[in-house]
Formats: C-alpha cells, sequence, structure tokens
C-alpha cells in the first residue's frame, strides 16, 4: 500500500486551487440516473469516491465521457440494470443514495446496504421511513434493501427525526418524480444539499427552500440535460487554510466558496490568522506567529462542520494554551488522536470531548490513518513534526483529496508518496 512520508519543519508559502466538493459531486452524480437526455457536469474532483460512483452507475448501463478540464459528460438514457452490488458499495456510504433516483425513475432498485453496516447505526432507516412515506415497498433480505414503486411516488409530508444529509438527499432526489408536493421537514441544510437542488432543478426539477429545514419539491413527469460546475470542496479548502495556520505560512485559495465557510473562518480568526476574502478566493497569513488554542463543538451546518473537526484538533496540538473539541455528530471520531499521542501530542479525551495543550513542536513518527479527514489531520501534523513522519494507509486520503501531496509541495512542504 502507499504511504505518504513527510519532513515537518517547513513554513507553507504560495497559492493553490481548490478542486469540486466530493461530498456535492457523488449526489450530482447520483441524481444524474434521474436525466433522460445528456448531461455536462463540470469542476469535477478526481477521486476515488467519484471513480467508485462512476463504476456503480456504469455498471447499471450509464456511460461517460470525460475531458481534460475536469468535465464529464454523463449519458444515463438506457439504463438497464437497478442494482448497486455490496464490492461497489461497501467501500463507500454515498452510494446509497442511488436508491432515490432508480426508485422514481425505474420503480424498483436493490441497493446493498452500506458498507455492510446494521440498519441502526447510522440513519439508513431514515431514508427507508422516507421512501415508504412516499409509496415505496421495501424488502430487506441478505443485506439488500429491495425498494419497488410499483403504483409510483405520490407527494407527502416528511419530517426527519434527526438531521441526515443523504437522507435530505436521497428523498429530494425520489421526491423530483414522484406526483404532487413533497416537503421535506428538519431537512440539512449543508451547501452540498443546495448545490444539489440547483443541479437539479438546472435538469428541470421544482424544488424550493434548499439552504433552509423546509425543502419543498413539486414532482415533474421527467428531467432532461443540461450543464452544471460542481460547487468548491470546502472541506478541502478548510484543511489548506489549517496547513497554513499550523506552520505559522500565508497561503491564497482560489476558486472558493468563502460564504460557505464562515464557521471555519471564524475560528481560524480566533486562533490569530489574519484573513482576506472576495467573491471565490480566501488569503490567509499568521504573520509567522503560532496559533492560538481554540474551542469549538461540531454542529449540523451552518455550526462547525464535523468534517473539520480532526484538522482542528491537529492545530491545537501546537497552540499556544488549551483547547477543547467537542464532537456532537459521530462517534468514535477520535480515532486519530491515539496517532497523534504517538507524535508527542498532549490530548486527553473525557467522553465526546478532546483536552488538547499544545506545545511547541511535534516529533516525527510513523502512523496510520483510520479514516479520510484523519488522515488529512496527520499530514497536517506531519507538516509540524521535528524529523520525518509516515503516514500508512493513504487509501483514505485519496478519497476526499486530489493529490494532496504535490498540492502542498507547491506550497513548500516536503512530503512525497511511497509506492509500495
Amino acid at each position: 500500500m502507499d504511504k505518504l512520508i513527510l519532513q515537518g519543519g517547513h513554513v507553507l508559502q504560495g497559492e493553490v486551487r481548490i478542486s469540486g466538493a466530493k461530498n456535492a459531486a457523488l449526489p450530482i452524480l447520483a441524481g444524474s440516473l434521474l436525466a433522460t437526455a445528456p448531461v455536462k457536469i463540470t469542476n469535477m474532483p478526481h477521486l476515488r469516491d467519484i471513480t467508485t460512483m462512476m463504476e456503480l452507475t456504469g455498471g447499471m448501463g450509464v456511460r461517460f465521457v470525460l475531458d481534460d478540464q475536469m468535465g464529464v459528460e454523463v449519458y444515463a438514457e438506457d439504463i438497464q440494470r437497478f442494482e448497486a452490488p455490496y464490492e461497489l458499495v461497501k467501500t463507500m456510504r454515498a452510494s446509497i443514495l442511488v436508491l432515490g433516483p432508480l426508485l422514481t425513475r425505474f420503480g424498483s432498485a436493490r441497493v446493498s446496504f452500506p458498507g455492510g453496516c446494521a440498519i441502526g447505526a447510522r440513519p439508513v432507516d431514515l431514508h427507508l421511513k422516507g421512501m415508504e412515506k412516499l409509496g415505496a415497498k421495501i424488502n430487506i433480505d441478505n443485506g439488500y434493501i429491495h425498494a419497488t414503486a410499483p403504483n409510483g411516488l405520490h407527494g407527502c409530508d416528511i419530517s426527519f427525526d434527526t438531521v441526515t444529509v443523504t437522507g435530505t438527499e436521497n428523498l429530494m432526489m425520489a421526491a423530483v418524480l414522484a406526483k404532487g408536493v413533497t416537503t421535506l421537514h428538519h431537512a440539512a441544510r449543508e451547501p452540498e444539499v443546495v448545490d444539489l437542488a440547483n443541479y437539479l432543478n438546472t435538469l428541470g426539477a421544482k424544488i424550493s427552500g434548499a439552504g433552509t429545514d423546509t425543502i419543498v419539491i413539486d414532482g415533474v413527469k421527467e428531467l432532461g440535460g443540461g450543464q452544471y460546475a460542481v460547487m468548491p470542496d470546502r472541506i478541502e479548502a478548510g484543511t489548506f487554510l489549517v496547513a497554513a495556520a499550523i506552520t505559522r505560512g500565508k497561503i491564497k485559495l482560489k476558486q472558493v466558496a468563502p460564504t460557505t465557510m464562515l464557521q471555519i473562518i471564524h475560528k481560524l480568526t480566533e486562533a490569530g490568522a489574519d484573513i482576506q476574502m472576495d467573491d471565490n478566493t480566501i488569503s490567509l497569513d499568521m504573520h509567522g506567529k503560532r496559533p492560538k488554542a481554540v474551542r469549538l463543538s461540531t454542529a449540523p451546518y451552518p455550526g462547525f462542520p464535523t468534517d473539520m473537526q480532526a484538522q482542528m484538533i491537529a492545530l491545537n496540538t501546537v497552540a499556544e494554551g488549551v483547547g477543547h473539541i467537542v464532537e456532537t455528530i459521530f462517534e468514535n471520531r477520535f480515532l486519530h488522536v491515539q496517532e497523534m499521542q504517538r507524535m508527542g501530542a498532549q490530548i486527553v479525551l473525557e467522553g465526546n470531548t478532546a483536552i488538547i495543550t499544545g506545545k511547541e513542536r511535534l516529533t516525527g513518527a510513523p502512523v496510520m490513518a483510520t479514516d479520510l479527514r484523519a488522515s488529512a489531520s496527520l499530514v497536517l501534523a506531519g507538516l509540524v513534526a521535528e524529523g520525518e513522519t509516515t503516514i500508512e494507509r493513504i487509501y483514505h486520503i485519496d478519497r476526499g483529496y486530489e493529490v494532496i501531496e504535490e498540492k502542498l509541495s507547491q506550497l513548500g512542504a516536503k512530503i512525497y508518496r511511497e509506492h509500495s
């Protein structure tokens, strides 16, 4: 397996272009199953998860034509199979997003449980309850969800018990071709949900209220074609801002959407960063100073994103003072802490709270990535560790960051990939 090897202690400076958002591109690709005419999607990130979603939908009969400008043409007119097999779904939870489009357009879908998980572990049950309210019949057999809608789907009111991003997206897509009006209450407000709604509206859907907790979908007979650009990745952007802040550097991000990142920007300003922004750029300058420790609690959008929690822990490990970070979204999302402790980080876990006492420098060590954002946080720690840090199992990072070692190298980091 590939490894990343870093020599720490180098200040990051320069400019970097931010890629399209993985968490927007995946549902947009799934939503393309609804289109009866060709679609062109631009600003598509080149990531393992994107390749997996294309392989998944390609197995159903979707055809793709890629260009050299991060664009992909999607042809979903001739879909033959309505199944998402376990072999692909197990590697990526977002595969569940094909359920709504297949069900509403073709009246049938057979989708493996994501990651082979038990239904209670994450709120896949919220997706299924919503589909049943829309008129679907759900059978669960041998780890597969088999959904049918022999009489079509019909609009209704759906209220989520808890905020679920993929549940909101899945049911929004299912409702697009349902008869009548569907209202989603307690819906997720994430910018990626808004991006999906804007994409579907470009193809002829009638969706209003995305970005609020009440989304209204007026069903239409079919969706046509069109062209759409995926929004910038706010988590990649936040990770690079932290990389500059943790190394006391100066960075300019291009092709970003600052309005989707206000909580991240606010916390980095608290940490002592001088931040300037306009419509599509963000500049951060630490003026050579060590960051200050910050306190935060993760929350659904517009709160602080859980996908930036690990990166902020990394920042606090070398900050002045004591930081407190509370994780409210996912259990078991502190697996990176043990690896950072191997690098000398002073972190104490109390339930869902990490208490971090900052120190001047960390020490390089061999560490292992446990998930996508944890792997990014270990890269950040390696940037400020004395000596060499080796990060194993970096296939996690390739799921969500486009050539991270090349982008960091352009900014002055000493990092390279070792193929094995």
